[in-house]
């Protein structure tokens, strides 16, 4: 099979492609996959590592604002998307794709539209419970899309075209053992918190995090592991040391976390963003969540996830802009007393669980292209 993929911006659309990726070369021997990114993202690095081929792209997102600036930044963007759709026409007439898969990113637009312009099978993958503009735009040209959920493919509004497939998560979100794992950490019976905002991390997660400790701070049947980002490496411990906490056997708290997987499955409750990645894990790991959506992304779509889990009993959900974080720490405190309700809600997260995603969006492109499962090249 020859494929190329669209993707770049965040971890949270390379990730998945890179899952489609290696679930392609899994199932197709001899399998060519070039990705489309842009030179100076994140995509490059983590393709690169990955082994894949880059194919550099520049493109531009627009603003949302009237002003000088934005309609400087938005003509370049419509530059860009028009050099962009020259230069994969050309890429696409040397390589002869069989399938083009969009993963999320602006660099997805120029991309998939060329190749569904020139009758190349088109698909995009779409991680987020509210659709991002691109994939609104592109939804009408390509031949499928892969959603994380239903409330995705009632958005898009093209319900014979969605497959809802869910997000690629790793597989150890599902198959770690919590029992092993609890006790080569000492956590025995108590209550284990998980949170994190992000490699860089997330000041009100820091600040609720902070201020549950301190209620916490005289107890021994609370486990807490915290991540507090690039950012507050200095400003985090400080914080908990106004606190009057003190960093004992019952606290983990590092810059990042490089375990997730294990710390997902020792976690009783798990307080963090609700990126989409992130809810489909909490989702595999069947865990009871607070979260706090991301003020800076477009449409509120990280609220829209965080709705999924609430809608089933499985999440409680604060948004930043009247959040009031002392009110926060002390309901999540009385939440983890009552443990029979976190296991409950860790029941109803993983009722939305969907195993093998990249395998169904693989067996989605087989499909379409009509390969029934013979290899091709």
């Amino acid at each position: 099979m020859k494929a190329v993929i669209a993707a770049g911006g965040t971890a949270g659309h390379i990730n998945p492609a890179l899952a489609v990726a290696n679930e392609i070369m899994k199932n197709e021997n001899g399998s060519e996959i070039v990705f489309i990114g842009r030179e100076d993202g994140m995509e490059k690095k983590l393709v690169e590592q990955a082994s894949y081929r880059l194919m550099p792209l520049e493109t531009h997102g627009f603003m949302r604002k009237l002003s000088f600036e934005a309609v400087a930044q938005n003509f370049n963007a419509v530059r860009c998307a028009i050099l962009g759709q020259i230069k994969c026409g050309r890429f696409f007439k040397e390589f002869k794709p069989d399938i083009v898969i969009g993963c999320g990113g602006y660099v997805s637009g120029p991309v998939v539209e060329k190749a569904a312009k020139m009758g190349i099978k088109t698909v995009i993958q779409e991680q987020n419970s509210f659709p991002g503009i691109t994939t609104k735009l592109l939804s009408k040209r390509v031949d499928k899309i892969f959603v994380a959920n239903a409330e995705a493919a009632e958005r898009i509004g093209f319900p014979e075209k969605c497959i809802v497939a869910g997000n690629p998560v790793r597989a150890e979100f599902f198959t770690a053992n919590r029992a092993e794992i609890r006790k080569k950490w000492g956590i025995g019976d108590k209550v284990c918190v998980l949170s994190f905002g992000g490699s860089l991390g997330a000041r009100t997660i820091n600040e609720i995090s902070a201020k549950l400790m301190r209620l916490n701070k005289d107890r021994n049947d609370v486990y807490h592991i915290h991540a507090m980002g690039q950012y507050a490496t200095e400003s985090f411990p400080k914080l908990i040391e106004e606190y009057g906490v003190n960093i004992n056997r019952n606290i983990r708290a590092e810059e990042f976390i490089t375990d997730m997987p294990e710390c997902f499955a020792a976690a009783d409750i798990i307080i963090s963003r609700s990126g989409a990645i992130t809810i489909s894990e909490i989702a595999a790991a069947g865990r009871a969540s607070v979260l706090i959506p991301s003020p800076n992304v477009t449409e509120n779509h990280q609220y829209y996830n965080a709705l999924t889990l609430v809608n089933v009993d499985a999440a409680l959900v604060y948004e930043e802009k009247n959040i009031d974080t002392d009110e926060v720490a002390k309901e999540i405190f009385d939440l983890i007393n009552d443990r029979q309700r976190l296991k409950l809600m860790g029941v109803n997260a993983r009722s939305l669980a969907i195993p093998n995603t990249a395998g169904r969006i693989y067996e989605g492109v087989v499909k379409l292209i009509n390969l029934t499962g013979e290899k091709t090249r």
